[in-house]
């Protein structure tokens, strides 16, 4: 039930990138001027898809590898090249998300997901 509850959540927490990138919701996310077309327009697509399917716990082991992946992408892209310490070159919340959606990925979506209901069906 818990890694149910850790799906939904960073899967809703990882959305809402998606969703002010992509949709401009919320207002003042991000800014109005992003190029989609970049690096980060790449990752917001990744995000919404990602996030949505985390949410609902469909496919949930490949949404969460992919996503982790793009975590882990990110920190060395942008992060990084900061200083070696995410407390000071401000990695520690994409770090955090990439493990947590490695550990996802191995784990699977939980009881509460659209995967073990899937599985359950006759």
């Amino acid at each position: 039930m818990l890694l149910s509850i850790l799906r939904f959540m960073s899967g809703l927490l990882l959305l809402q990138h998606g969703l002010g990138k992509w949709l401009k919701f919320p207002p003042g996310a991000y800014p109005s001027t992003m190029n989609l077309n970049s690096m980060p327009g790449y990752a917001g697509i990744i995000e919404l898809v990602g996030g949505i399917l985390l949410v609902l716990g469909l496919f949930t082991r490949p949404a969460a590898f992919v996503v982790s992946g793009m975590c882990a992408v990110g920190y060395f892209l942008v992060h990084a090249p900061n200083g070696f310490f995410p407390i000071l070159n401000k990695g520690e919340l994409i770090c955090l998300y990439c493990f947590v959606f490695l550990y996802i990925a191995v784990a699977g979506g939980g009881t509460w997901s659209l995967d073990a209901w899937v599985r359950k069906k006759p």
